[in-house]
């Protein structure tokens, strides 16, 4: 067990930044560092925005987004096409889309994956209230945005089951070889679903 070499104070500090993800202990003990040396500039306004965040931050109770109102951002968005319905796995995968500025519709965030290892069952996601959305008249397609792994891919089969009865288009991303990718440097899995997901050039 490595000595500490600061108070209990810092040592806490580094052992929270530690729990971070793509934080290690090394990692978390330069942040630490960074943030005790910059203590007015960065160290005090991240705790005040940290606290404010605690004590603000909700979850949108229509599409399960993270932001300070509910309905969120995205929901309340007059501009976002209602006859759409993205379904995510995470917050950070509804992130991820809207950087991309690929598409303006609406979400549904599931808050995981169905996965019988780590007990993750039906019950667990927030399924009940896709189905109820996707049940509404405006909604006519469902994308599936869910993540190419063997739970992403059951879960995506089990959403389009549980959706059957509505009269919705269910589609989902694209499988393949990436925009700048080169075929030499792809895993097997993803040239075979390139190839079975080819289209007409």
């Amino acid at each position: 067990m490595p000595q500490a070499v600061a108070g209990p104070e810092i040592e806490r500090l580094i052992q929270l930044l530690a729990r971070m993800p793509g934080l290690g202990p090394r990692s978390a003990r330069r942040a630490a560092l960074q943030l005790i040396k910059k203590r007015d500039t960065l160290l005090g306004p991240l705790a005040d925005a940290m606290r404010v965040a605690a004590d603000r931050i909700i979850v949108c109770t229509s599409c399960g987004n993270v932001d300070t109102s509910d309905p969120c951002t995205i929901c309340r968005d007059a501009e976002r096409d209602p006859t759409t319905l993205v379904v995510v796995e995470d917050v950070s995968d509804l992130w991820a889309l809207e950087r991309s500025g690929a598409v303006k519709a609406r979400y549904h965030v599931l808050g995981g994956v169905l996965s019988a290892l780590d007990g993750v069952r039906p019950e667990h996601l927030n399924l009940a209230s896709l189905v109820e959305r996707v049940a509404r008249p405006e909604v006519t397609e469902v994308i599936l945005a869910l993540n190419a792994t063997v739970d992403g891919q059951t879960t995506a089969h089990y959403v389009t089951e549980s959706i059957r009865h509505c009269s919705v288009k269910v589609t989902r991303l694209a499988h393949g070889v990436p925009v700048g990718g080169e075929l030499d440097y792809l895993d097997e899995g993803t040239l075979s679903a390139a190839i079975r997901s080819r289209t007409a050039f």
